[in-house]
């Protein structure tokens, strides 16, 4: 009979399961034992005593108050006119897009007296709907860089644009004597219309010219997958706000691949209520889409199409014919689970969805097209559309043979806008000696990186906020990509440089893109001058006076809204060839023997060009907590076998070529696998990247550009010291990170009433209930994917600090707002819960008693607030917090900023000193800022209306901010929702952040 799932009186239930952060900590050892935090967290510097910090603070500030009372001596200013649509200290929006891939992603910035300061999402713009990632905040970052490239030169000699421009013209009168025929183009993979024009009337000029696209982490395999079972390429859109059951074949649709924001808000839209869904994901590393699942079957990736072909041979055998000649019969410890999806798959015709990871081979593709046309869910949640990208083909072939051409000497000039191809480049080209062939090479670029170096035309790329421009979103929707900024430094985008070519390089990329769309939308001309004897023939530019255009109008709407409106293509009509498909299959290599070595993109760098992005490299990564470096991943079991733990140094090689690198054990890897992410141990980084991690693409070759089999890891006797985050902050084995199966949630009620609450207290509680406003936070943890956007958005919104590899390992991590990853299991095989932990605004705040200044206090709204110039740097209050949030500037972390990085800083929020603790303070100048809006407008602040930095950047919504007070905000409907508890209720401290229960829905016949 089976069970009924009903609770065992003395039976431990899910809430009680023991979770852990580190395997040291599951074996009961490690940071676990040594206390809160790591051995050393509590110290200064060698010779640094506290008296001495304590003598330097005062002589600063000492020093600080003589030379506020002198005059400076620069001649001042007054801000008398300011420019049109500019307030100072009043932000104004702009939205905008950026690439991924080549593809859109909406964006809206905010600036301050025309200086971007922060990004958010579009809502409008489907690939994002308000949501970004980490890398999307960072991007402003990297506007302010001071170790940007700056201007032009040509073998050493710096030229204006304007002496630019004649060389380029000159080169190009070479090469109209053999029609480009030794001319070629290295570029990234686009979407934007506007290139593509220009693209075509370069060939036109030079009809033997060639563009090659090239890109490190571009998911080819998807579109060559389309081609196989369709005959033609085409892209795939996932609705996966309608899918019930999802396998995922080694994709990390969640986090990285595709619309992954759009993804994760659709996919945890379904994770709470009666109609969740349940996810199945097949994978050889523990990603940010595994961490979600409801069965995660941890497997090497050469494995993965094997295993979909025994899913797909199941779904044949439950009435799906067409699947009978593609499928495999299941072997090995994952029968039974192909069993069990296959019969959960064909019950959710319709109503299903099969993803294959960009790292699957096109076969597997392929095969997943197949699998979802066979159940029915082909224009229901997935949609087939012509691709928009403008190269067919981005992968390594077509970058061989242009390598092939170099090293022939059949190239004389080749121009590059792809990011550092010398540097990401298969290692088995060796494209370092052949570029050097080519008697003129041009690198357009950001920084000054391996290929800038190499190159003789070194040319500084405007940065994205700086540049005009336009993009495609996989749907086909358009994108108008508007600078906020006038460039900084010298600079030129893509744009500019391939209408240099064609005679055009002085227009400008706006008068590019605007007279583009022009035509594509079929507005008239522009109107020619109303006056002047030659009115009729002066052109449309001229500064004589002119009627309006109706254009401008148009132009202006697409700004205003950041795309064109009614530009998405219309989903296309495909059917599966199976024969195409299983000839592909039957040519799958079967997974090669030995240690299987596996690359990824890296969440936080991605494929190396964020690597100069301070932000991003102390940001911890979302499962391994790593920070500052890369390490080659081992399963515990693995890492047994071979007598290795955390932090050994390897020889990590294969086919004759090796790395030494860091060993990480993270639980439930696949056995029997390594697992490296690109883009660290660049031969030419800058003073945040320089030192950081090992070279992953030194291992990477064109026939294995994602994983094979052959590896082989050899002990060096030596150790290194990593900075990961994961045993810092441990909770001591209390209930703080809960998660239930969703059939436990109806019988766990008594339990998660112990959580939440009133407790018994002899102190009388401060009533807030008559006051308007009583701000409060919830976080869903069935929502949060652990992505850490929400660490990234409060970075860059409340200016706060890195502190470097050195002061991590130290536990010194200035992060407001973290993401705790807890597992709960066996080592080799567990589950895992992410949790967002900030200040909590504890009503009865335990930081509030112990401070001997009164710098913590207590608002009459409820905030618990931090008073910088009342701190003196006890410490107590950090001492005191339960919770761990509180951060302590130990050191001055950002010494004489450049001037370029002071741009970066938000006004709205002060610049804390050394000797000041800081924390969450539920972004206040948000609430002030709504406040005075309000008042101005003669209103009271909406139930929802103030959105901290977090939770708008969440792309999951799984942080929810508002007014308490109110019945109808949503925050005060979380906090009544049954899933609610709060954290460390027992210690009475009524945290206004409450939390909900993590739901997995597994299937019972796996449960």
């Amino acid at each position: 009979m089976p069970s009924l799932g009903l609770p065992i009186y003395g039976q431990k239930t899910a809430l009680e399961t023991r979770r852990w952060k580190s395997i040291e900590e599951l074996e009961g050892r490690g940071e676990a034992e040594a206390g809160e935090f790591p051995e050393g967290a509590a110290e200064t510097p060698d010779g640094f005593s506290r008296r001495g910090f304590l003598q330097i603070l005062g002589a600063s500030v000492a020093l600080a108050g003589l030379q506020a009372c002198k005059p400076p001596r620069e001649k001042l200013v007054p801000y008398v006119r300011g420019p049109a649509g500019v307030t100072p200290s009043v932000p104004v929006a702009y939205a905008t897009a950026a690439s991924e891939e080549g593809y859109a992603v909406g964006l809206v910035v905010q600036a301050f007296e025309g200086r971007p300061v922060k990004i958010e999402g579009n809502k409008l713009h489907r690939a994002s709907l308000g949501g970004t990632d980490a890398i999307r905040q960072g991007l402003v970052l990297e506007l302010y860089d001071p170790a940007r490239l700056r201007g032009f030169t040509k073998q050493g000699r710096a030229l204006a644009w304007s002496a630019l421009l004649q060389e380029i013209a000159a080169l190009g009168r070479e090469h109209d004597k053999d029609g480009g025929a030794r001319l070629r183009f290295l570029v990234a993979p686009t979407s934007s219309p506007t290139l593509g024009d220009l693209r075509r009337r370069l060939l036109e000029r030079f009809p033997k010219a060639r563009f090659v696209a090239w890109s490190p982490a571009a998911g080819g395999a998807e579109r060559g997958g389309a081609e196989i079972a369709f005959g033609r390429p085409l892209d795939a859109t996932y609705e996966v706000a309608k899918a019930d059951v999802i396998l995922s074949l080694d994709s990390d649709f969640l986090a990285t691949e595709g619309e992954h924001l759009r993804h994760a808000r659709e996919f945890a839209s379904r994770r709470e209520g009666e109609r969740m869904n349940r996810l199945y994901v097949a994978e050889p590393r523990h990603s940010v889409t595994g961490g979600m699942a409801d069965h995660r079957l941890r497997m090497r990736g050469a494995e993965v199409g094997a295993f979909a072909r025994a899913v797909a041979a199941e779904l044949a055998g439950q009435g799906l014919a067409a699947l009978k000649a593609l499928g495999a019969p299941a072997a090995g410890p994952h029968a039974k689970a192909a069993r069990a999806i296959a019969k959960d798959l064909a019950r959710a015709r319709g109503r299903s969805l099969v993803v294959a990871g960009a790292r699957q081979p096109p076969a597997v593709h392929a095969l997943a097209a197949a699998m979802n046309e066979a159940l029915g869910n082909a224009g229901a949640t997935v949609q087939w559309r012509a691709p928009v990208l403008l190269d067919a083909q981005v992968g390594p072939a077509p970058l061989a043979e242009l390598a092939g051409e170099l090293q022939a000497g059949k190239v004389d000039t080749l121009v590059v806008t792809a990011w550092n191809p010398l540097y990401t480049a298969p290692a088995d080209l060796d494209l370092r000696a052949a570029f050097g062939k080519a008697k003129n090479t041009l690198v357009l670029a950001l920084r000054d990186d391996e290929t800038v170096r190499a190159a003789s035309w070194k040319l500084a790329a405007s940065h994205p906020l700086e540049s005009w421009g336009d993009l495609r979103a996989r749907d086909g929707s358009v994108s108008i990509v508007q600078p906020l900024i006038t460039p900084l430094h010298e600079s030129a985008t893509e744009l500019e440089l391939l209408a240099a070519f064609v005679g055009e390089g002085d227009r400008g990329a706006w008068r590019l893109v605007r007279d583009g769309w022009r035509v594509r939308s079929g507005a008239p001309p522009a109107p020619l001058p109303l006056s002047g004897p030659a009115a009729a023939a002066n052109p449309a530019d001229t500064n004589r006076p002119r009627p309006p255009d109706p254009y401008d109008r148009t132009w202006e709407e697409w700004l205003a809204a950041g795309l064109l409106t009614e530009s998405a293509g219309q989903p296309e009509q495909a059917s599966v060839d199976g024969g195409r498909v299983a000839e592909a299959l039957g040519k799958l290599p079967p997974p090669a023997g030995g240690i299987e070595l596996g690359f990824t993109p890296d969440y936080k760098v991605w494929d190396g060009r964020h690597l100069e992005n301070a932000w991003l490299q102390e940001l911890p990564d979302p499962i391994t907590k790593l920070t500052w470096e890369n390490a080659a991943h081992l399963s515990p079991a693995t890492a047994q076998r071979l007598g290795l733990s955390s932090g050994d140094l390897v020889e990590l090689s294969r086919g004759g070529r090796s790395v030494v690198a860091p060993v990480l054990v993270v639980p439930g890897h696949a056995d029997e696998a390594v697992t490296v992410a690109l883009g660290y141990g660049q031969r030419a980084a800058g003073p945040v990247g320089h030192g950081a991690g090992f070279d992953a693409y030194a291992l990477r070759t064109s026939d294995a550009t994602w994983f094979a089999g052959g590896a082989e890891l050899k002990k060096t006797g030596k150790r290194t010291d990593l900075a990961v985050t994961q045993g810092h902050f441990s909770m001591e084995g209390r209930a703080i990170a809960l998660a239930l199966d969703l059939g436990e949630l109806d019988h766990a009620k008594p339990e998660l009433d112990e959580h939440r609450g009133e407790v018994p207290t002899i102190l009388q509680p401060v009533d807030y209930s008559g006051e308007t406003y009583k701000w409060g936070m919830s976080i869903d943890l069935s929502r949060c994917i652990g992505c850490g956007a929400c660490t990234a958005a409060c970075q860059a919104e409340n200016n706060i600090p890195v502190v470097g590899k050195e002061q991590v390992l130290r536990s010194r991590e200035m992060h407001w707002i973290r993401v705790d990853r807890y597992f709960e299991g066996p080592a080799d095989d567990p589950r895992s819960v992410s949790q967002p932990l900030a200040c909590v605004h504890c009503e009865m705040a335990p930081c509030e008693y112990v401070c001997p200044v009164n710098a913590t206090v207590h608002s009459d709204e409820g905030l618990n607030e931090m008073v910088y110039n009342r701190c003196v740097g006890t410490r107590y209050c950090s001492n005191n917090c339960p919770y761990k949030v509180r951060r302590f500037n130990y050191l001055d972390y950002r010494g004489e900023m450049a001037p370029t990085l002071q741009m970066l800083m938000n006004p709205d929020v002060t610049v804390r000193s050394r000797g000041v603790m800081e924390k969450c303070t539920y972004c206040t100048q948000r609430i002030q800022r709504t406040r005075i809006d309000a008042r101005v407008a003669g209103r009271k602040i909406g139930p929802d209306e103030v959105v901290p930095a977090c939770g708008q950047a969440c792309p999951a919504e799984a942080i929810v901010f508002g007014n308490l007070n109110d019945p109808q905000s949503r925050v005060s409907r979380k906090h009544a929702d049954a899933r609610r508890y709060d954290l460390l209720h027992e210690l009475g401290t009524r945290p206004r952040t409450a939390y909900l229960v993590k739901l997995r829905n597994p299937n019972p016949e796996l449960a």
